[in-house]
């Protein structure tokens, strides 16, 4: 009885364990889990635009002109006619030395070229009377040439005589120092009072004077950009600036946009062999004079001729090491790696220099989300530009 019990548990056992595995697979084959939804990410068509690239470099403002403002003859500092900073014209009197002595010494010359005058005139006579005593026979030739030799004597006297004048009167002008240019002039360095020095290279420095308007803009561009704009202007894409007055563009560091305009109007004759790049300068209109030497600035320059680009956000270009990449949509919504070459930011956007389409659409928002060849659920949005970027 005991044997024939343990048998059927066996079997009831065993019917149990086949239900339970039936059942198993029955709810497996009808419930398998469901994959996950395809990410929704943004995607957009590049903005096609034609494209104006500028370099940009980081230079300061220098006068046209600068002089400085130094005494020509030595004496007392009588008077300055001018207020510290102001704007100053050519001409204008700036500083007066006592004029007295000058005025003078030129007095004195004058009188002396009067009586080399006098001189001439006697030693006229005198010749003309000896040659006529000569035709009588009445005076030897001797004596005919020495009144000859005493008149260009004072001839000579006399052109001495007004050379003194002329460089008497021109010290007495030296007096009254006056602006060689129109600028804004400095401090003055002395007080009315004080014995100044002229007419050496020791000469005492009164003041100084910086042109405004125009005004230049020096600036240091690498070796690299010096190549490209040389190949760029033997191949016809880009006229040498060295030739041609190209445009350029300028912010001061409180401004947003370029607004000031110029052009290029020299370019030196050799690299620096310390920091490998080659300088030029730009001029700039300043009727408000509000550029002002010694300022900083930034500049952009031509880079190359106009094309047509497409634009992106920078949210839509990864990094894969040095490379820059974009995910592109195909037919059935997969994601595909793409590489680029970008340029610089036009209107708040990226260039797109290599790589893309027009009719490409492009992941601009969710990258963190795709992955190569997986699908996506695209949602389509347009690509605003933000205006007031670059010019």
């Amino acid at each position: 009885m005991g044997a024939r019990h343990a048998g059927r548990l066996g079997l009831i056992a065993a019917g149990l364990t086949g239900l339970l595995a039936l059942s198993g697979c029955g709810k497996g084959g009808q419930g398998a889990a469901t994959p996950p939804p395809a990410p929704q990410v943004v995607v957009s068509q590049p903005v096609a635009k034609n494209v104006q690239e500028w370099d940009e470099y980081t230079g300061r403002f220098a006068a046209v002109e600068e002089v400085e403002i130094r005494a020509r003859v030595s004496g007392y500092l009588t008077a300055v006619n001018f207020q510290d900073g102001q704007i100053v014209f050519k001409g204008d009197p700036l500083f007066v030395i006592d004029p007295r002595p000058y005025q003078a010494a030129a007095d004195i010359a004058r009188a002396g070229v009067a009586q080399a005058q006098a001189s001439v005139q006697l030693a006229q006579r005198e010749l003309d009377r000896a040659r006529d005593l000569r035709q009588t026979q009445a005076v030897s030739q001797a004596v005919l040439d020495t009144r000859s030799q005493q008149l260009q004597n004072a001839q000579a006297q006399l052109l001495a005589a007004q050379a003194q004048v002329r460089a008497a009167e021109l010290d007495l002008e030296f007096t009254s120092v006056k602006a060689p240019v129109t600028g804004r002039v400095s401090n003055h360095r002395v007080s009315v009072g004080n014995l100044v020095s002229g007419g050496s290279a020791q000469s005492t420095l009164l003041t100084t004077i910086v042109s405004l308007d125009p005004i230049h803009f020096y600036f240091d561009a690498d070796q690299a950009s010096y190549l490209r704009y040389t190949r760029q202007s033997r191949s016809g894409e880009r006229a040498s600036s060295r030739d041609n007055p190209n445009p350029v563009i300028l912010a001061l560091p409180d401004e947003q946009g370029f607004t000031h305009k110029g052009h290029i109007d020299f370019v030196d004759n050799q690299i620096d062999d310390g920091t490998g790049t080659i300088r030029a300068r730009a001029v700039f209109d300043n009727p408000d004079m509000v550029l002002t030497p010694g300022m900083f600035a930034r500049l952009r320059l031509v880079g190359r001729p106009n094309y047509d680009g497409l634009l992106l956000p920078d949210a839509a270009i990864g990094t894969d090491q040095n490379r820059r990449f974009v995910y592109v949509l195909d037919k059935d919504n997969k994601a595909t790696y793409r590489g680029v070459t970008t340029g610089p930011l036009i209107d708040g956007l990226r260039v797109i220099r290599d790589g893309l389409a027009v009719t490409d659409k492009v992941v601009v928002a969710g990258l963190q989300r795709v992955k190569p060849g997986a699908a996506v659920t695209p949602v389509e949005q347009p690509i605003q530009a933000t205006a007031g970027g670059t010019p």
